[in-house]
C-alpha cells in the first residue's frame, strides 16, 4: 500500500470510526508504527484527522465540518471520472469559469496542457495549471478573481471576486456544487461560497455541474440557483427513469461517467 492509498484508508475508517490507534492501523496499512505516525501527522496538518495519544480522532464524527484534506481523500477515483468528463465538454481556445473545491482542482489537472483562457475560483487550481515551468509547455491563459482567500480552502470570496467574476463573459461555468437535488436545485455550505458560485454560472452561456453521486441529496443549508439554470450534470450516479424524466424537464442533459 503505498502513501496515497494509506492516506486515503486512514480517512475513510475516521468516516466511520471516531478514534482509530495507531496499532489499528499498523494492522489495517501493513505499515510500521513510524510510517503510521508519519501519515497522521501529515493528515493531521492537512484537516483530516485530529491527533490524540496513541492515535487520531475523527473530525467528522466529532461534529466539525470536513475540510479540503478530508474530502481529497474521499472519492478520488469518481472525481477524477467526472473532471475527464468535464474536460471532454470543453472546447478548445474557449473562456472558462472553474469553481473551487476538491472536484475543481481535479479537473484543472485536466485542463494543464489545454489551449483556453480559464478563471480558476481557488489558488489550488492556479498552482496545478502554473506549476512545471516554461518546460511543460501549452498552459491555459489565466485570469485571476481577486478577493479574498478562505483559509484551508484556498478559494477567493468577497464583493471583489463576485464583481470581476460579473465583469466577463464565459463560455462555460463549471459548478461544483456542496449537494444538489430536484427540489432545490444546486446548494452550498455557505452564503458566501453561494454568492461565487452564482455570479460564476450568471456569467456563463452554458453551465456544467461536476457532481459525484454522493452530493445527491446531501444536506446544505444555501441556494445556488434552480437545475433550470443547468445545462450539463456530469456524475456518476445512476438516476431512476423517474429521476431521469424530472432532469428532462428541466432541460438538464445527464453525462454518467
Amino acid at each position: 500500500m503505498n502513501t496515497d492509498e494509506r492516506h486515503r484508508r486512514i480517512g475513510a475508517i475516521l468516516r466511520v470510526r471516531e478514534h482509530v490507534t495507531v496499532d489499528d492501523l499498523i494492522a489495517e496499512c501493513g505499515a510500521s508504527g513510524a510510517t503510521i505516525r508519519r501519515d497522521l501527522d501529515v493528515l493531521e496538518l492537512n484537516g483530516v484527522l485530529r491527533r490524540v495519544h496513541g492515535g487520531a480522532r475523527s473530525l467528522v464524527l466529532g461534529g466539525e465540518n470536513p475540510e479540503y484534506g478530508q474530502r481529497e481523500l474521499e472519492d478520488h477515483a469518481v472525481k477524477v471520472r467526472i473532471a475527464a468528463g468535464v474536460a471532454g465538454l470543453l472546447k478548445d481556445r474557449s473562456h472558462i469559469w472553474l469553481d473551487s473545491g476538491t472536484t475543481a482542482t481535479e479537473v484543472a489537472r485536466r485542463l494543464e496542457q489545454r489551449d483556453l483562457t480559464l478563471m480558476p475560483m481557488s489558488l489550488r487550481a492556479v498552482n496545478v495549471i502554473s506549476g512545471g515551468g516554461p518546460a511543460a509547455g501549452r498552459r491555459p491563459d489565466l485570469i485571476l478573481p481577486g478577493g479574498s482567500l478562505t483559509p484551508g480552502e484556498l478559494s477567493f470570496r468577497g464583493p471583489m471576486a463576485e464583481s470581476n467574476i460579473r465583469s466577463l463573459r464565459f463560455d462555460t461555468a463549471v459548478v461544483t456544487p456542496c449537494a444538489l437535488n430536484l427540489r432545490d436545485g444546486l446548494l452550498a455550505h455557505d452564503l458566501d461560497d453561494a454568492a461565487v458560485k452564482r455570479a460564476g454560472l450568471e456569467s456563463a452561456a452554458r453551465v456544467v455541474v461536476a457532481c459525484s453521486g454522493t452530493k445527491w441529496n446531501a444536506s446544505a443549508v444555501a441556494l445556488v440557483a434552480a437545475l433550470d439554470a443547468v445545462d450539463v450534470l456530469v456524475t456518476d450516479k445512476q438516476f431512476s427513469p423517474e429521476e431521469l424524466a424530472q432532469l428532462t424537464r428541466h432541460s438538464v442533459e445527464v453525462v454518467n461517467v
